[in-house]
């Protein structure tokens, strides 16, 4: 069963570990990768975001970020499950605490970068709401050919 809890600096590792298994599995570690995993907590926590964790029997499998944009829009991104925990509907309850969480905190719309090479991740950010937008030229990242965003 999943626990989604709070960032704490003991996950530190956990947070960095996770994304870099997909990240590195699919595409390269890009410099902006470096800056949120090497230094989740100022990158992104104390620049107003969050990071919560998924514990499966207490095991950390799962994480994502809400990066913030403006007061009331974020960027959901470094969301990751554990190789091993895959199909089980993790990155599915995430994604979903992730939308309440925001929905809570009265936002207005949550958005994120990611790939057509994800298929399964873009299936689950479908299926929950989000559609697609137009990308800008000056993205961050050199894997990102979508961006998508939900209205809350």
């Amino acid at each position: 069963m999943l626990t989604i809890v709070p960032y704490e600096s003991k996950y530190t590792q956990n947070f960095k570990e996770l994304n870099l298994a997909w990240i590195t599995e699919y595409f390269i570690v890009e410099e902006k990768d470096r800056e949120l995993l090497d230094n989740c907590e100022s990158s992104i926590i104390k620049k107003g975001g969050y990071i919560f964790i998924g514990l499966w029997n207490n095991e950390p499998v799962g994480c994502f970020s809400l990066l913030k944009i403006t007061k009331f829009n974020f960027e959901l991104g470094k969301m990751a499950v554990s190789k091993s925990h895959q199909g089980l509907k993790i990155g599915q309850e995430l994604l979903v605490f992730a939308i309440d969480f925001a929905r809570n905190k009265n936002w207005n719309k949550l958005l994120l970068y990611s790939s057509t090479k994800l298929d399964t991740a873009l299936h689950i950010y479908k299926k929950l709401g989000f559609k697609e937008v137009p990308l800008e030229n000056n993205i961050i990242y050199l894997r990102s050919d979508i961006k998508m965003e939900l209205k809350l």
